[in-house]
Parts: C-alpha cells; structure tokens; sequence
C-alpha cells in the first residue's frame, strides 16, 4: 500500500510539472493547451527533479524548414566560401568553381520555393536582392584585385546596385514592390526586361559563365600553380578575350536591366523632393 501511495504520487508531481510547463508556454503556442497535447509532451528533467524543457513525443519530429531566405544565406556563404579558396591552388580553384555554380543554381531555387510554396514577400524579395548583390561584388571586386578583369566593372555594379535599391527603397514607401501585382514597374516592358523569368534565367546564366569561366582560367593558366603551366602567348590572348567579353556583356545586361528601374523609379524620387521640402518649411515656421 505504501508502494502503491508513492507511485500514485509521483505521477501526481510529474503531470503537475506538466501542466506548468504548458501554462508557462500557452501564450507562445496556443495549440499548446490542449489536453491531446499535454499527454503526447514529454519533459526533459535536470538533476533537482524539475522539469527543463518540453519536447514533442512520438515518431514525427520537427524539421527544419526550409524558407527562401535560408537559401538566400546559404548561397551567399557559398559564394564567400568560394572566393576564399580562389587563388590558393589549382585543386582548390576548382572546387571554387563548384561552390560558384552551386550559389547561382541556389539563386533559382530560393525564387522556385518562394512561388510554389507561397512564401513571397515585398522583404525576402529585398533579401534576395541584397544577396545578388552580394554574390555580384565579391566575385569581381577579387577578380579585379588579382588582375583578371577591369576596376571599373566592381565599380559599375556598385554604383548601379546603390543607384537601383535607392530607387526602390523610395517606391517601397509609397506601397510598392519591386515585382508582382504592386510593382513599381508600371510599363509592361519594363516588367519583361527586369521581371520575366527569361530576363532572371539570361542573368543568372551570365554570371554564372563569367565567373566560372574566370576560376577556370585562374586554376588553369595563372600563377605558379596553374595546372597547365605557363600558357602559349596565342591561347592566353584567347583566353583572356573570351573573359572580357564574357565580364563586359555580364556587366552590359546588368545596366540593360537597371533601366527600367531608373526611368519608372525617378518619379518617386521626382515626388518626394518637394514633399520632404514642403515638410521641412513647415516645420521651420511651426519653430
């Protein structure tokens, strides 16, 4: 009988701890409270015999889900990752190569997730672009530093990011977005242009050629640890011409599409200086 009054009490204490436990996080997760819930919650007990934290029984465990913007984060890692490894040997460059593609195949896959699982919005749109920004000026801003393309093509894709998102930013504030049923781009060519599924793949593809194409020339025919040694004077020139080109139009597209943004995106900036002037007046008279 005794046995049997310590087992009924020990259960007691246990479904009490449980109970706090869901009192405590029923205001996080109202689905907490119910009591289908509190007997499938099993709590994790320090050395005092007090519960620590609950956890989910049974053989469906929580997994992390998978969102645009940790794509987004991931393919921005990668993308450092691989500039790292840029320069340090032939092997390495090539697995550089490899990070490249698999950042811009990322790229694709962040948008793909955000349309089909509907997890579109005016800010993970931003966060996809700052990471195409990211990704864009470490990859020439090192090519640049070691020779390989001009000063002037980090520069340009600088001065047009800041150009671009400064113009959006201002159309954010007066309700619209860069793409969708609220976009800042009215006509339906600028939508084509900077929008449209081919305009983002064609760009895509771009960079991806010039950057990996660049590694390839960097573990291939530079430095002393290129694999094929010092190249011919004939095939180097080869080589390096089908680079610039590939760096210029890569840089010519990115222009091409940073268009439409500042022709459409001015008249919010056109806008909003007398507003913020008529604003700024009459605060000085009201002083």
């Amino acid at each position: 009988m005794r046995l049997c009054r310590y087992s009924v009490q020990i259960e007691s204490t246990v479904q009490a701890a449980k109970w706090r436990v869901l009192l405590a996080v029923s205001e996080e997760d109202p689905d907490v409270g119910s009591p289908y819930h509190a007997e499938n919650m099993s709590l994790t007990y320090g050395l005092d015999g007090t519960a620590v934290a609950p956890q989910e029984c049974g053989s469906e465990a929580r997994e992390m889900i998978w969102t645009p913007n940790k794509i987004t984060s991931l393919r921005v890692g990668l993308g450092f990752v691989a500039v790292v490894l840029f320069g340090r040997s032939a092997w390495l460059n090539l697995w550089a190569v490899v990070l490249t593609v698999g950042a811009i195949a990322l790229d694709a896959l962040d948008g793909h997730l955000a349309r089909t699982k509907n997890m579109a919005t005016p800010e993970g749109a931003q966060i996809d672009i700052l990471g195409d920004r990211i990704i864009e000026n470490i990859y020439f801003t090192y090519f640049a530093v070691v020779g390989m393309v001009s000063l002037w093509l980090p520069m340009l894709f600088f001065a047009r990011g800041a150009a671009v998102d400064f113009l959006r930013g201002l159309a954010m504030k007066a309700g619209y977005s860069g793409w969708g049923s609220k976009s800042m781009l009215q006509a339906r060519w600028a939508q084509v242009l900077v929008a449209s599924r081919w305009s983002r793949g064609a760009y895509a593809t771009l960079k991806c050629l010039c950057f990996c194409y660049l590694g390839m020339e960097l573990a291939l025919t530079r430095g002393p640890v290129a694999l094929f040694g010092p190249a011919v004077v004939g095939l180097h020139a080869q080589i390096r011409v089908i680079a610039q080109l590939l760096a210029w139009t890569t840089a010519g597209f990115c222009v091409l599409r940073g268009l439409p943004v500042f022709l459409q995106g001015w008249k919010y900036f056109s806008t909003r200086l007398p507003v913020a002037s008529a604003e700024r007046c009459a605060k000085e008279k009201a002083a």
